[in-house]
């Protein structure tokens, strides 16, 4: 009985809050009052962690500051005191390091005050292909965009819980939700982050400490200089996005409690399409190119092979209503001389149908949310 009444009790919320958020579509839900809360915010001596500061600047609440770079530090203190903060404080504090992390947390405590609003920011990317990346500089991915999290959380999560008030921002990637080539150990690093910040709102919930709220932002690329000399194949589709765009959209969903950012809007629909197509990533060849229709992964970054058990096979499929000849031989296509790896989502198409109104729903809804905006 406890069982069926379970199952009764997850169906109808979980209408209730497509409902919600179709309704919001419409009707965006109010600004909260974050006038005299302490923010902390990592990385803020430049890139997001800057622009973040400078638009909490004219909101009536405490800076405190946290980066390596001292001089970039002073340096937005100083714009975001030009934009109208009054209270405005800087810590010099390496966030890999977990003594470091509770001492200058520590520190912040009997200088600030309790932070209500934590902004994990900082983050770091090697940039390399996962066997040319040296073990110290993953160890260090690790430790700066995951472990760090940890410990802030730690050191701040006690005091939110005891008012059961405050709010935790992590600020991820899209590369958290699907894996990149040549971003092994970033996107590990942002996978671990999304899942611990997911799975600490959900204790917060579980013990009633609904008070303290939870944000999750991917972004796409960012032209920030974090990753100089990225490109995107479709910059309608997934452009590299603007900083300041992306701090305004950040700072509307912690105001709102938005739980999950996306950004562009276009990664709902991306992401939508990886969830609906989970399951049917199936061998190539011989399930017979007219069962079948082909989504690659939108970003052509692909994570994981498809091959035929077989071996070598040959057939040839349509990709975005390009007609490719392969063959397959051990798991990797070979294409003449050239030797590529190659991952596809195999859809069938007694499922197309559902694939296509899927798709068209979401282009609606993003068009109307666009319009309204």
């Amino acid at each position: 009985m406890n069982f069926l009444l379970e199952t009764l009790q997850v169906i109808v919320m979980s209408i209730y809050y497509n409902m919600e958020a179709f309704v919001r579509l419409f009707i965006p839900p109010k600004n909260k009052n974050v006038t005299g809360e302490i923010v902390l915010i990592t990385g803020a001596g430049s890139g997001i962690g800057r622009l973040l500061a400078e638009k909490f600047a004219p909101l009536g609440v405490s800076l405190v500051l946290w980066d390596i770079n001292q001089e970039g530090m002073e340096e937005t203190s100083r714009l975001v005191q030009e934009k109208g903060a009054t209270k405005v404080h800087y810590y010099l504090c390496d966030c890999s390091d977990k003594s470091e992390v509770y001492r200058v947390a520590d520190k912040v405590k009997r200088e600030v005050g309790d932070v209500s609003i934590l902004i994990n920011n900082a983050g770091i990317v090697t940039g390399r292909k996962f066997m040319d990346a040296p073990d110290s500089l993953i160890e260090k991915t690790f430790e700066v965009n995951t472990m760090a999290h940890f410990w802030t959380y730690k050191a701040f999560l006690p005091a939110m819980t005891a008012n059961n008030h405050g709010h935790l921002v992590s600020i991820a990637s899209s590369a958290g939700l699907i894996g990149v080539n040549g971003l092994a150990d970033y996107c590990a690093s942002k996978f671990a982050a999304i899942g611990f910040a997911e799975s600490v709102a959900l204790e917060l919930l579980a013990t009633g400490k609904d008070g303290v709220k939870t944000t999750i932002v991917c972004p796409f690329f960012i032209n920030t200089g974090m990753f100089d000399g990225c490109t995107t194949k479709w910059p309608l589709l997934l452009p590299v996005l603007d900083p300041d765009y992306v701090a305004n959209k950040i700072i509307e969903a912690i105001l709102t409690d938005q739980v999950y950012l996306l950004l562009p809007r276009t990664m709902y629909l991306i992401i939508g399409l990886k969830k609906q197509s989970k399951g049917n990533q199936c061998h190539v060849g011989r399930v017979g190119t007219s069962q079948h229709l082909v989504f690659g992964c939108i970003s052509t970054y692909y994570t994981r092979q498809a091959w035929d058990s077989a071996g070598d096979v040959s057939g040839s499929f349509q990709l975005y209503g390009c007609f490719q000849r392969t063959r397959q031989e051990g798991g990797v296509e070979k294409r003449g001389k050239k030797e590529t790896t190659y991952s596809v989502i195999l859809v069938p198409q007694r499922r197309l149908i559902v694939h296509v109104m899927f798709l068209f729903s979401l282009v609606l809804l993003l068009f109307i949310r666009n319009f309204s905006v």
